[in-house]
């Protein structure tokens, strides 16, 4: 059992939220129950996250995507009164972290998205170093590329490329990080990976002639924030539970 504020103490220093000019608020953003003993973790604090963190027992929910971003509208209607009407009813805490979690060297998506690639960051780029970059160890056709990419994340990529094309050097970033494939070309990637695509990414990538595979903002960010949950349940010895609320974007 922990305090929230000694977790949340603790968690805004490993995250270095300082770092970063977010859309949102990192950190706890609906405070409740003081005392943690179990924390469930999820990419999306959407109301099924919600309502199945509940039935798991949990005292504080934490997610990459939380709430009160940027130029949204600040009234506390429709969804997002009936969101937080249920953390307060059931007492739970929201803890959220989202470009600090992106970027962590050790728990963020872009490391941890890496390693179920098989893939050891050696160069970053981009805003606060957001953009990873990594060699495979051999050299495969983009078509066998997409292929592991379908069987680690269970979801099927959109490719764009020629599937022939001989690919080694790679660059991603999870979510929705398609803009960056600029910074991808610049650090000579063969192919970048995000999460999302835009209507001109296909041209980019076409013309600029790094192939581009979109393989889902969720399913992209799955693994940042198991691994923060993993880490602060082995530190205040908690327990800790994973939910994957499917989402096919």
């Amino acid at each position: 059992m922990v305090k929230i504020n000694e977790l949340t103490h603790y968690t805004q220093q490993l995250m270095q939220v300082e770092r970063f000019k977010d859309y949102c608020p990192n950190g706890l953003q609906v405070e409740g129950r003081a005392e943690i003993r179990k924390i469930v973790t999820g990419v999306t604090a959407s109301m099924a996250l919600l309502e199945a963190a509940h039935e798991a027992n949990a005292d504080l929910i934490l997610v990459h995507h939380g709430y009160f971003w940027r130029n949204e509208d600040e009234r506390i209607i429709g969804i997002k009164r009936n969101r937080i009407a249920f953390l307060l009813k059931h007492d739970l805490n929201l803890v959220a972290y989202h470009l600090p979690l992106d970027a962590h060297a050790e728990l963020g998506n872009n490391v941890q998205f890496g390693k179920i690639l098989g893939l050891n960051a050696v160069n970053y780029s981009g805003e606060t170093n957001l953009v990873a970059y990594g060699e495979l160890k051999t050299a495969i056709t983009l078509s066998d590329f997409a292929l592991q990419v379908e069987k680690f994340l269970q979801r099927s990529p959109l490719v764009i490329g020629d599937q022939e094309q001989l690919v080694k050097k790679v660059a991603w970033c999870t979510g929705a990080a398609q803009g960056y494939i600029e910074s991808a070309a610049a650090l000579g990637a063969d192919v970048f990976i995000s999460g999302e695509i835009s209507e001109q990414t296909t041209h980019q990538a076409l013309e600029m002639g790094v192939s581009y595979i979109s393989a889902g903002h969720h399913a992209t960010e799955r693994y940042g924030i198991q691994a923060l949950g993993e880490h602060l349940a082995e530190k205040f010895d908690l327990e800790h539970e994973f939910l994957d609320i499917k989402n096919p974007v």
